[in-house]
């Protein structure tokens, strides 16, 4: 059975996050659960994408692998393979899960259409695949594909254009408003959902960022994962004078920030609070506070969602885009299925040719000889040309198992692909 394109995994949209995180997949993991898929099995093209909304497994193979991967989550992240396998669903067809790739790596299937973050991570992804010898030619054009397709999306749509997610734009908004400041220092109080994302969106970034929590665990254990210190909550709360930027997202009836505790604070330069909650977590009345000034979520969605209509009317570009794409993609895979067959029949006229020179040129000079092989070899050039654009054409056309079938029978290609004993 010929081997064809897979993805076996997980997304948001069929996933509960308390599952997505139990099974997301950091570079060591991802690499093990390669290697396990690779001595286990023999699928070729092996992929790993994990972010905070999927954790998807690519690969070349016959059938589908969801059980040997079910059985590699399982061991690698310490669960039951039978709620591993219950979550995992498999996109068998090679054209289906080639364009869930494209879609994947251009925002189309994102939580928020259009993320921008999802480009580099499947170019991590790709790297990591790389690094550990599971990519092959199918996969290295797939990818290079991709980013080509990646590429024309951001400069010939709007799709890519502006924030359109919360967390984003108030990392946007952030750093609009530190421009003018020298090493801004910034807090980002509470750790929910869009706290985490928040945080998680400037890693990478020179900002001075401290991340604070009621639970300190849930600090500690975010601080790590993107490389930010923490600080105890009440602590963050009566040091807020060190802050330009106050982030606050704490579920709770009641503010967290009063205009009483930043009337307390000697504001010198201007300080920004940004209150990301419902209820709101930050008294509106603070801006009574000279130097203090806020933003809410009101303001950020309405930015985001400006941008988001933006991008989902781009969305008929960036199709076209991956259509045109799939297709020259599809006409390259289908020329693979000829490679061997061309490779077979340039051998054999290659022995031939070599076969004749040594029994005429035995007597000949070196510049007779040169002029010969020359001449043959121009000769088997022109020979290969007419049967390599008819293999070509045939594969677009769905018919190249049968010029296959003749140019092995004429040429004896099976015998010549044989070693010599």
């Amino acid at each position: 059975m010929e081997n064809t394109f897979k993805v076996t995994g997980l997304s948001f949209k069929s996933t509960p996050i308390e599952v997505r995180e139990k099974l997301a997949l950091d570079e060591i993991q991802a690499k093990e659960l390669m290697q396990f898929i690779n001595n286990n099995t023999a699928a070729t093209d092996i992929l790993i994408l994990s972010t905070c909304n999927r954790t998807e497994i690519y690969y070349n193979f016959s059938t589908d692998l969801n059980n040997e991967i079910a059985t590699g989550l399982a061991l690698i992240k310490g669960v039951d393979k039978g709620i591993v396998a219950s979550y995992l669903s498999c996109i068998a067809e090679n054209h289906d899960a080639v364009k869930h790739l494209f879609n994947v790596s251009m925002g189309l299937d994102a939580q928020v259409v259009g993320d921008i973050q999802i480009s580099n991570q499947v170019k991590k992804a790709y790297q990591w695949s790389a690094d550990e010898n599971t990519a092959g030619p199918f996969l290295h054009r797939l990818m290079h594909t991709i980013f080509y397709a990646n590429k024309r999306v951001v400069q010939e749509t709007s799709f890519r254009d502006g924030a359109a997610s919360v967390s984003y734009a108030t990392k946007e908004l952030i750093e609009d408003i530190t421009a003018e400041i020298a090493n801004p220092k910034i807090l980002i109080l509470g750790l929910g959902e869009i706290g985490q994302d928040v945080c998680r969106n400037f890693v990478g970034s020179k900002k001075d960022i401290v991340i604070a929590n009621r639970t300190a665990a849930k600090a500690e254990s975010l601080g790590a994962e993107c490389g930010f210190p923490t600080l105890a909550f009440e602590a963050a709360l009566s040091d807020l004078s060190t802050f330009d930027v106050v982030v606050c997202s704490v579920a709770r009836d009641e503010p967290t920030i009063t205009k009483g505790s930043v009337s307390q604070i000697e504001i010198l330069t201007p300080k920004f609070f940004i209150d990301l909650s419902v209820p709101r977590s930050i008294e509106m009345t603070i801006e009574d506070v000279p130097g203090a000034l806020l933003y809410n979520i009101d303001n950020i969605q309405s930015k985001a969602s400006e941008t988001l209509n933006k991008r989902i009317a781009a969305v008929p570009d960036v199709e076209n885009i991956i259509n045109e794409s799939l297709v020259d993609f599809e006409d390259w895979s289908k020329e693979m299925i000829v490679s061997p067959t061309i490779k077979k029949l340039k051998g054999a006229l290659e022995n031939i040719r070599q076969e004749e020179i040594q029994r005429y040129l035995k007597d000949a000079s070196s510049d007779e000889a040169k002029v010969v092989d020359t001449v043959t070899k121009s000769m088997m050039q022109k020979i290969m040309k007419l049967p390599v654009l008819q293999l070509k054409a045939a594969c677009k056309r769905g018919e190249a198992e049968t010029l296959i079938d003749v140019l092995n029978d004429l040429f004896d290609l099976d015998k010549e692909s044989e070693p010599s004993k």
